[in-house]
């Protein structure tokens, strides 16, 4: 499993984000230059802080802890580079971290499903149970996830995208905006960087019928 976990939306090694509220700590930097090194360990120090956006002067104070440490041995390739290998208390490490990193993301994407589903709990009180979820996006995922054994019926994803319409996404159908479809409520899961997530309840004008209309 974790092995799986390092090819991450087809990108080859663990992604470090950066975001506003969730930051690397430095052992998520020691994983990625251990899980980075244990797949090419030809790596340059320039090419290893570029691959992880790191600086070259904090790629080589991290290098050299490792090797103090004994999780990374240095071998000589010229006068100049040296290549960098994982020890096998160095890859022990990198299979333990990883481990304790998975564990950690799944408990974050628990929180969140919980979170959703505690803010859209008052719908249920309202017996508003039929949604359309706007904004196709990686939120959206974790939504539709969180709903699924809860007794919310999703009705369709929206999307004003015109790539993403028309599309299957997560066994769901994106229609165009100017589709109807019978809903009581409308949860917003646009991305941070839309505008702040909402959700729109009791609909002012809800189709009698089910059918779409043009």
């Amino acid at each position: 499993m974790t092995d799986q976990m390092a090819n991450i939306n087809g990108k080859t090694g663990m992604l470090i984000t950066d975001g506003l509220y969730l930051k690397p700590s430095k052992s998520t930097r020691v994983l990625a230059i251990l899980d980075a090194l244990s797949r090419d360990s030809s790596l340059s120090q320039f090419e290893l802080g570029k691959q992880l956006n790191l600086s070259g002067a904090m790629v080589n104070q991290y290098l050299k802890q490792l090797q103090s440490g004994g999780l990374v041995e240095f071998l000589p390739v010229n006068g100049k580079s040296y290549r960098y290998t994982l020890t096998e208390e160095g890859r022990f490490s990198r299979q333990k971290m990883f481990s304790d990193y998975s564990s950690e993301t799944v408990r974050l994407y628990t929180t969140i499903k919980d979170f959703v589903l505690e803010r859209l709990g008052t719908l249920l009180g309202k017996g508003e149970t039929r949604l359309a979820l706007f904004g196709a996006s990686e939120t959206c995922e974790v939504v539709l996830s969180a709903l699924r054994d809860s007794d919310f019926q999703i009705m369709m994803l929206l999307d004003n995208d015109s790539r993403k319409q028309g599309q299957i996404s997560t066994g769901m159908w994106f229609p165009h905006l100017m589709f109807w479809i019978r809903w009581t409520a409308m949860p917003w899961s646009l991305p941070h960087s839309a505008g702040r997530p909402r959700y729109t309840s009791s609909l002012s004008r809800i189709p009698k019928s089910a059918d779409f209309k043009s």
